[in-house]
């Protein structure tokens, strides 16, 4: 038998629960802000580099933060988000963005990130200016200007200490996070209520 699409029943309770399935999957994980380091100045990464304070001021001031793209496994084909705030402190570069709800890989991307099995950020750059310390050494490259062309989500990040610091997967955890410099006491309560309201849509999902 088939209703009036021309499937049969079976078929479209399926259709129907992977529908309401990816409708909870863009609920929990999309949509959230996510913020980090995406390079740390001075320091060496993994094949000897060090990018020095500076070195991305022409790209940014070039290009600006909605011009750096945000991807995954840096990976062109598969941008996961926007970048909201790209600059430059005494630490190295600091960026915050936000992932776009709906997108299979964003919505992924964000699951992982919550669960705390994917925190690496990694940048994607020409070099423009750099030398090494001494010449004909094997040491890595002293980066002074590099043109920034993205940033990626990754699992291994080439800088092992240039990771995602900070997740706001819902309101009510931002609201909490804003209430930082009050009493502690009252910053743990709104994160158990958080965490509280997470279970229950969750629980009334799984009920439905």
């Amino acid at each position: 038998m088939q209703d009036g699409t021309g499937m049969t029943p079976a078929r479209s309770d399926m259709r129907r629960a992977n529908a309401t399935a990816m409708r909870h999957v863009n609920a929990m994980a999309g949509g959230f802000r996510i913020a980090g380091y995406a390079s740390l100045f001075g320091i060496g990464d993994l094949a000897g580099d060090r990018i020095l304070p500076g070195a991305f001021e022409n790209a940014l001031r070039r290009r600006g933060a909605g011009g750096v793209r945000m991807l995954y496994q840096h990976d062109q084909g598969q941008p996961v988000g926007v970048w909201t705030m790209i600059r430059e402190d005494r630490i190295g570069l600091y960026v915050e963005g936000e992932l776009t709800p709906g997108v299979a890989r964003a919505d992924e991307a964000g699951l992982l990130i919550r669960a705390g099995a994917l925190d690496g950020l990694s940048i994607g750059f020409r070099c423009i200016k750099a030398h090494r310390p001494r010449r004909g050494s094997s040491a890595g490259r002293l980066i002074r200007e590099a043109d920034l062309l993205e940033i990626s989500i990754v699992t291994f990040p080439m800088l092992p200490g240039a990771r995602v610091r900070r997740i706001a997967p819902q309101p009510e955890l931002q609201c909490a996070m804003a209430e930082r410099s009050h009493k502690p006491e009252r910053m743990a309560a709104r994160l158990v209520q958080a965490s509280d309201s997470l279970m229950t849509f969750t629980s009334e999902k799984r009920k439905k």
